[in-house]
This record gives structure tokens, C-alpha cells and sequence, in this order.
């Protein structure tokens, strides 16, 4: 199936989750260059607004999990934030080593890596409430001249809603309470009324609530009404052959390279 905006054709088969956040820090230069190596589809990230109103990228409110800092990240400015280390808590070996403590990776603007990864889709989630980030996200997007490779995420629909009403050109996924709305009416065999001037985009786990959200007939019926379906997060390889075989457009992942070994073997990519 063809679509209508850029973002989707083709169609994206290999998401990675926060960069190759398996074996670099997650969200930031190095783990996103890893993956662009790899030749995956689209690269995850989130992204916050500073007290500066920069937009930032990285994933957690607070500094604690991943950073030498602490506090809520929307309390500092940027030029406070790029003080902290952004690798110092990574580990691949459960804490006896840390290999990227003190090697100089910092939290990255997200015009930054915008300008230095050109060409590249991304898949950003805004992780702040209101409209300051909304409106900042599109300038940063017009100067970067990203509006055909980004599509805009977020849990808060308050925020999905603006960038659709300012900026409907700008692709944007469905959020957890447009989804519940869907999934009751595929649910009841309802009809399902689908927008005109933009396409569905779920970004949804295979299970949540004790509701199995991706079957057969979920696909089928959102596929029919020209929807596209993508899974998130997805580390497991038998579980990755399983929902590529059910019909499922796009695997989100903290590990890029098997997605890819699948698709490759499935012949979904050359």
C-alpha cells in the first residue's frame, strides 16, 4: 500500500528504540550513529523541554538513571544539563564495569542531531505537557527542514491534537486513549471511522491491561482502514518472527541488528 506522507514510504520495518541503546548509551550520538551503521528504518527518541525552552533529547523527567546528576531535568537549563555525563551509569555487565563513565558523551539537542543526521527518520515523543514544546518542536523542525522525515509521539493527546490543528502536514501516532477508542470498537466488530487527511498510526506493546492488542483480526481491521501498525519494544527474536508473520508493519526495538536478520530472512528487506 502506498501513503500519503513521506515518512511512510517506504514503509519503516526496523524502529530503533532509543538509538542501539544495547550497547550505547541510550538517546544520544553514539547510540544513534550505531544504528544508522546498522541501516535501520527510523531511529526512537524523546525529547523535553528545558527551563531554557531548548528541547533536549532524552527520555526519563528526572537525571537520577542514566546521568552523575540529579533532580528533574526540566528544572535546568541546557548549558547545566550538558554538564552532566550522559554515560556514566551505562553497564552491559550488571555494574562491574562502566566503559563510557567519563568519556565525554553529553545529552544532545535535538536541532543538533537533526542537522547531523540528514536524510534520517525519526520518531520523537514529546514528553513534555503543553503547548511551549508543541510550538517549539515545529520551529526546530521548519529550520531543520524535517517535516517529511519526523513523525511527532506523545502520551499527553493535549499535545497531539496542536501539532495536528498547527502543522497537519507533520505525521503523528495515536495515543493511549485513541487507542483504547479503536481497539473497543475492533473489539465490538463496530465501524471504524478513520480521519481524512491523515493516516493512523498505532504504536502500541502486543499486550497491555490483559488486553491482547495485536491479533489477526486487529491487523486485518486496521489495515483495511489503511492504518499502520507498529509494535514496540520487541527484543525477543521468536517473538519478532512471530508478529512480522501475523502482519505487523514496524518493530520497535532495543536491538536493531536482529530486527534486521529477521526481516532479511523473512524477505521483507532486502
Amino acid at each position: 500500500m502506498e501513503y500519503s506522507h513521506k515518512f511512510l514510504n517506504p514503509m519503516p520495518v526496523v524502529v530503533a528504540h532509543r538509538g542501539d541503546s544495547a550497547n550505547f548509551p541510550e538517546n544520544t550520538m553514539p547510540a544513534f550513529l550505531s544504528a544508522l551503521k546498522m541501516g535501520i528504518d527510523v531511529l526512537e527518541t524523546d525529547v523535553h523541554l528545558t527551563r531554557d525552552k531548548k528541547i533536549v533529547i532524552w527520555h526519563d523527567g528526572t537525571l537520577e538513571r542514566n546521568t552523575d546528576g540529579k533532580g528533574k531535568l526540566e528544572n535546568f537549563t541546557y548549558s547545566q544539563l550538558h554538564e552532566f555525563d550522559a554515560g556514566y551509569t551505562f553497564t552491559k555487565d550488571e555494574g562491574k564495569t562502566y566503559p563510557y563513565r567519563g568519556t565525554g558523551i553529553k545529552m544532545a539537542l535535538l536541532e543538533d542531531v537533526l542537522n547531523n543526521c540528514p536524510g534520517q527518520r525519526f520518531n520523537i515523543d514529546l514528553k513534555t505537557k503543553g503547548p511551549e514544546i508543541v510550538k517549539e518542536f515545529i520551529n526546530i523542525i521548519d529550520r531543520t527542514k524535517a517535516a517529511d522525515r519526523v513523525l511527532c509521539a506523545s502520551f499527553h493527546l493535549s499535545n497531539l491534537k496542536l501539532m495536528r490543528n498547527l502543522r497537519p502536514d507533520i505525521l503523528t501516532s495515536i495515543t493511549t486513549t485513541e487507542v483504547l477508542s479503536y481497539l473497543l470498537r475492533q473489539k465490538h466488530h463496530m465501524k471504524i471511522n478513520t480521519p481524512d487527511n491523515r493516516t493512523i498510526v498505532f504504536q502500541v506493546p502486543v499486550q497491555q491491561w490483559n488486553i491482547h492488542v495485536i491479533t489477526p483480526d486487529f491487523i486485518k481491521t486496521f489495515h483495511d482502514a489503511g492504518a499502520t501498525i507498529q509494535v514496540w519494544t520487541i527484543n525477543d527474536r521468536k517473538e519478532m518472527v512471530r508478529l512480522f508473520r501475523m502482519g505487523v508493519d514496524t518493530i520497535m526495538t532495543d536491538h536493531p541488528s536482529t530486527v534486521i536478520e529477521v526481516a532479511k530472512e523473512l524477505g521483507l528487506v532486502k
